[in-house]
């Protein structure tokens, strides 16, 4: 149990191993407090290129939030935990908190190299090696949310300042687990608010106890959990600073490819880095584009350094109608979740979702 005492600015954590339960417990009652002067709680990583241009990954666990912003052409502001002022974008933690499970040091170097004197690690198993404890990040035998704590000096080129100016992208980070969605979509404002309050994932292994495969999951502003106000009091926070600083939004697919979990394939974490290249520099704006006819928005049909045949998730799947059928189940469980925010807000985003 987490129980916070906002007048006092106190919480209490009871019964549980997870330390992790100190960092969101302070980031809710940010979520609280921050809205009241006007600026913007975000559960999203963010990073700034040589040029000053900042982007923000929204995600949940198991998305690649972590790992796709610690990119070694872009200096690291933060993993987890941000706020969107008048001035730009600011982290709050100084640190990162990134997952262990089956970590290596070719799969994410940055993270693996992270960990060293000053850095914690949090329930990973440790074997003795010559006399030596080494850390086995692929025995889950005691859990599969195993973590390490580790300061943001930890990661070679990080920003300094911990703040930069407002974002020219906004990235929205699902893991899919039907293969419906492509590997990267661009979204009109109104569709980011869609997108944003639906915060369509799945939930994965390694980020809550009994979850041994993908399971579909909508956790609006992409943070449920750490939510204290209603969902569309942070959309309205987010459609104003899209609007005032022309912040373009996109969403990325880093799940499954070819057919749902048990049938398809995972992406790589080269094409969705590929993905992200394009858009943080730039090209993906000159790339020719098509329209979902379920989902409105638009697929680049090339992209440099991501195969065609994965941007069109259709082709694909050797069974084009089971992608259709696919793609209406997905699209229903969109619609079916967005009721409850209709007519809620100072704008109702309805007509943005998909349509079958």
């Amino acid at each position: 149990a987490v129980v916070f005492n906002i007048e006092k600015a106190k919480a209490c954590i009871f019964g549980t191993w997870y330390g992790g339960e100190n960092k969101k417990g302070i980031f809710s009652l940010m979520n609280y407090w921050l809205p009241m002067n006007g600026d913007f709680p975000m559960h999203c990583s963010a990073n700034v290129g040589a040029n000053g241009d900042s982007a923000l990954f929204f995600g949940l666990s198991g998305t690649g939030k972590t790992t796709l912003s610690a990119d070694p052409h872009r200096a690291l502001i933060g993993d987890d935990e941000h706020g969107w002022d008048d001035d730009g974008i600011f982290n709050f933690e100084g640190g990162c908190y990134a997952k262990t499970i089956n970590l290596t040091e070719k799969t994410e170097p940055d993270i693996y190299h992270a960990i060293k004197t000053d850095a914690l690690l949090e329930n990973v198993k440790l074997n003795e090696v010559d006399g030596n404890l080494v850390p086995d990040y692929f025995d889950v035998s005691k859990t599969e949310n195993g973590r390490v704590s580790y300061p943001i000096f930890h990661i070679p080129g990080y920003h300094k300042p911990q703040m930069a100016g407002h974002p020219n992208n906004i990235i929205f980070l699902s893991c899919d687990a039907f293969g419906v969605l492509p590997p990267v979509a661009k979204l009109s404002s109104e569709q980011a608010m869609y997108h944003f309050i639906s915060g369509y994932t799945a939930k994965v292994a390694g980020t809550e106890r009994g979850i041994t495969e993908p399971t579909p999951n909508f956790s609006p502003c992409f943070g449920a959990a750490f939510l204290t106000l209603h969902p569309t009091r942070y959309a309205d926070l987010l459609h104003e600073k899209l609007e005032k600083h022309g912040s373009t939004a996109y969403l990325v697919n880093s799940g499954w490819s070819g057919g749902p979990y048990g049938v398809g394939e995972r992406m790589s974490i080269k094409t969705t880095r590929a993905c992200i290249d394009n858009i943080l520099d730039g090209t993906i704006e000159d790339a020719p584009m098509t329209i979902d006819p379920v989902f409105g928005f638009e697929v680049p049909t090339e992209l440099p350094g991501v195969d065609s045949h994965l941007l069109e998730p259709k082709n694909t799947w050797d069974d084009h109608d089971a992608y259709d059928a696919a793609r209406t189940k997905l699209a229903s469980m969109y619609i079916e979740n967005f009721e409850k925010y209709s007519d809620k807000g100072s704008a109702d985003y309805t007509q943005y979702g998909p349509k079958i």
